[in-house]
């Protein structure tokens, strides 16, 4: 074992041959922490070693002491030290480095400017719909109306007045102006509580959704006219979060008859009598009694589903979450901004921050229902940045950070540390590109077992849980990992190109998908809130934890970050970001990893368990030009319902049967909503298809094709109006497993398979593109994994007027499933659907200006 003493005798040998200088430079001890704590021993007593210089042999101590880990941990500590000293035999002599000091000092600047800022916000959030400056009106009124010789507070103030504490040492006008700003204060807060009140029941009204287009009652344009009278101030990102109402408990009653309504036409007779059997022994016996504690939580919490849902559904899952759990989002279809990967990288990462700041501000608008002023719920926003799914044996658990002023950077088998703040700023593109560039052209190799450590984020949840807690809980696999799980977010640089290119562009969209949702299933850490993944030719993309939040919130991110990107930010004419560029920039910190051979082994077999759930995915993506939205508008037909129901009648097709739907509908009209689903398979959905293809004529087929659409349209308004049914079916068996009774009709009813897992990806959130002068800024959107394993996973974003992306996903180990048979069966059952409302349609594909990346 090397011997530090040897170390300090190399030291003095090699300074008394450089002239045995008087002085010592000694670098702060925090630069030496790994070092252990041992004095140099000296021979002769008398002998003062004047001259112990520690960073003059600091190659030979990381080379044979801590040959990866130490030369990243020292140049960490010389860059944090602000001052040096040097003791001599007169004493002490101190050097302060007032750069350093200097940025502390901004740094401290812009931490005490947010918690003003945050602080601010609390203030106009906490008084919303009124505002601060309504306190003062509220006093100068009572003041005005005392001194025209009326006591609005009808003998409160007298009261406060005699009660003062401090009525000996005011004077009698002082007593009275005291007493009428406790008055008014008191009155002003009983005022915004009131107003909240009223504010919160008016979001509560929701029979709006259930009424005609164009048949407005009156009663709900009174409610209308209320609602945008007290939305009058512009709200920030949170102003509306406790006005938001609770989500109800639905009765059991309507629950279960739904349920059995949904299952009706997916039975035989036998099977329906025995469901009605089960639901109605259920209902009687344990039923109520679940009921009456579910009841009790809804009173007691904001939120009656939503933390059992993401506890129990998300993170108390031990299968692999790549595939299974995260999804993905895509780049523009036509256009790369740039083809060089630093420079999309370097915008693409100040867009983030730029969304980042905005979030912290609350300077985002919450988001509403499309064409109306009713607010959803922000409260996903909250865990958007800084959080990393941490696992555990049993459960895994969402770890928030503030403000983490760096990203993690994956690049050919490296991760990378990269400051985006300087001295509180934040970087221009510029700069962060070159730091990009940096990272780029590191020609140093991965350290042993480095390259494929994000296998063990794509595998199984136990072992990674049980691999972190006992190699990566200390020392330098400890710092690394939590220069990745605190950062803002994840970035992998990927060597391949992608996107729609080539002679076969829609094989080239196919492994695109594929790229995003798992890449090699170790260049990505699948543990962020979110990882942006930037390819050698400028296309990007993100891959997404599901846990923390839902598709739209991802995607009300992503939609700012691409226009953001391409219209503010921009490129010089030579693909590059713009902005100055600061040279002295110190470079992106390398992570350092001490990888024993039992994590090698379990690092094989995760990546084992990965690669094969990859392998088996089939993904297939594919833009649909022949109509749009527009067309279907005309028709007077839901897009959503017309596209479901092309899904229906493409499944029966493929399949000869019907299943079980899952189309995912949110919940964020009440606080702390997240998702419900919409059983888009009904009997009119069924008794639609049967008819169209047993070849019954138009006119029928068509009443019933619309009359499965308005079915279908009051299920989804059902569901975001908290009476779903699938939700409250999951909570009452959560009840049920924690009071340790059986439930066979629960038990029964959280088995059923999802077959065909459905979702709309929304699109145009914030309104940021012009897609009709510039229709070549068309998003591919997003998908995500087969929910059942000889199932269909189908997500679909309704893109301008003319144009509907599908993403198709199932598995090649199903025999009876095929990604790309059932994009054609949707292309063509599309077209039918068009050609059942409208005789007369021709074929007539879009002038779309395709420009490939």
């Amino acid at each position: 074992m090397y011997n530090i003493k040897t170390e300090v005798n190399l030291m003095e040998a090699e300074e008394q041959n450089r002239g045995n200088e008087k002085k010592a430079h000694c670098v702060h001890s925090s630069s030496l922490r790994m070092l252990p704590r041992q004095e140099p021993k000296v021979s002769d007593s008398s002998e003062r070693v004047e001259n112990v210089k520690f960073t003059s042999v600091k190659n030979c101590i990381q080379s044979c002491l801590f040959p990866n880990y130490t030369i990243t941990v020292m140049a960490e500590a010389h860059q944090a030290v602000a001052f040096q000293f040097t003791i001599t035999p007169e004493g002490i002599d101190l050097h302060l480095s007032y750069q350093a000091l200097n940025q502390i000092y901004l740094s401290g600047l812009r931490s005490w400017k947010k918690r003003i800022s945050r602080i601010k916000n609390r203030i106009i959030k906490g008084v919303y719909p009124a505002s601060p400056s309504s306190w003062l009106f509220v006093v100068i009124a009572i003041l005005a109306t005392l001194y025209m010789q009326s006591d609005p507070s009808m003998g409160l103030i007298a009261k406060i007045q005699e009660h003062l504490p401090l009525s000996l040492s005011l004077s009698a006008q002082g007593q009275t102006v005291l007493s009428v700003l406790l008055f008014s204060t008191l009155l002003w807060l009983s005022l915004i509580l009131a107003l909240r009140f009223c504010l919160k029941l008016l979001l509560s009204y929701h029979r709006w959704m259930f009424e005609l287009h164009g048949r407005m009652s009156t009663k709900t344009k009174v409610w209308a006219t209320l609602v945008r009278l007290l939305s009058s101030r512009k709200p920030l990102l949170y102003s509306y979060q406790t006005s938001l109402p609770h989500l109800p408990v639905p009765p059991i009653k309507d629950t279960l008859e739904r349920y059995l309504e949904s299952v009706k036409p997916l039975h035989d007779m036998a099977g329906f009598q025995r469901m009605t059997r089960l639901a109605a022994e259920f209902e009687k016996s344990l039923g109520s009694r679940l009921q009456r504690y579910l009841k009790f939580k809804a009173l007691w919490a904001t939120n009656y589903v939503s933390d059992w849902w993401e506890e129990y559904v998300y993170l108390r899952s031990r299968s692999p979450i790549m595939v299974n759990s995260n999804y993905y989002g895509m780049d523009f279809l036509y256009v790369t901004p740039t083809p060089s990967q630093a420079a999309r990288a370097g915008n693409t990462i100040t867009a983030l921050f730029l969304y980042r700041r905005k979030v912290n501000r609350e300077e985002l608008n919450p988001s509403r229902i499309p064409g109306t002023v009713i607010p959803l719920c922000a409260a996903q926003c909250e865990r958007m940045f800084n959080t990393t799914r941490t696992p555990g044996e049993e459960t895994d658990v969402l770890q928030h950070w503030q403000d983490s002023e760096f990203v993690a950077v994956y690049h050919r088998g490296r991760y990378f540390r990269l400051w985006v703040y300087r001295a509180g700023r934040l970087l221009s593109p510029r700069e962060i590109q070159y730091q990009i560039q940096r990272i780029l052209d590191d020609p140093s190799p991965p350290s042993p077992g480095e390259d494929k450590l994000g296998a063990l984020t794509a595998g199984n949840r136990k072992p990674w849980a049980q691999v972190r807690k006992q190699f990566f809980s200390s020392g330098v696999n400890k710092r690394s990992l939590d220069c990745i799980e605190k950062a803002a977010f994840f970035v992998t640089l990927d060597d391949q190109e992608e996107g729609m290119m080539g002679e076969d562009p829609t094989v080239n969209l196919d492994r695109y998908a594929k790229s995003l949702l798992h890449g090699k299933c170790y260049d990505r850490w699948f543990d962020k809130s979110f990882s942006v993944v930037v390819y050698k030719n400028g296309k990007n993309g993100l891959n997404a934890e599901h846990s923390w939040a839902d598709a739209p919130v991802v995607a009300h991110l992503w939609e700012f970050t691409l226009a953001t990107d391409t219209f503010h930010l921009g490129y010089t004419a030579d693909g590059n970001c713009r902005g100055e560029i600061e040279r002295s920039l110190p470079p992106p910190q390398r992570l350092s990893w001490d990888i024993p051979p039992e994590v090698q082994t379990q690092v094989s077999e995760s990546l084992a368990v990965a690669q094969a759930l990859a392998d088996d995915v089939d993904c297939h993506v594919f833009p649909f030009k022949k109509f749009g939205k527009g067309r279907i508008k005309k028709m007077k037909m839901s897009p959503d319902s017309f596209v479901q129901l092309a899904l229906q009648l493409a499944y029966y097709r493929d399949r000869g049967t019907f299943c079980l739907t899952y189309e995912a509908s949110m919940t964020r009209l009440f606080r702390e909503g997240r998702t419900e689903t919409v059983r888009s398979c009904s009997s009119e959905s069924c008794a639609f298809v049967l008819a169209l293809e047993a070849g019954e004529d138009r006119e029928h087929c068509n009443k019933l094709f619309r009359k499965a659409a308005e079915k279908h349209q009051n299920l989804y308004r059902l569901a975001m109006t908290g009476s779903g049914i699938d939700r409250h079916l999951f909570c009452l068996y959560v009840v049920s497993k924690y009071l340790g009774v059986e439930s066979p009709f629960l038990k029964e009813v959280l088995s059923e398979p999802w077959r065909l897992s459905t979702s709309q990806t929304p699109v145009q959130q914030m309104e940021l593109f012009d897609l009709v002068n510039h229709p070549e800024f068309v998003s591919l959107g997003g998908g995500f994994g087969p929910v059942a394993d000889d199932g269909y996973g189908v997500s679909y974003i309704i893109m301008g007027e003319d144009m509907i992306n599908f993403h198709v996903s199932c598995k090649h180990s199903c025999t009876e499933t095929d990604s790309h048979k059932f994009g054609s069966q949707i292309s063509q059952a599309m077209m039918d659907l068009m050609t059942l409302l409208n005789p007369n349609f021709k074929e007539n594909t879009p002038a779309n200006p395709e420009k490939q990346s």
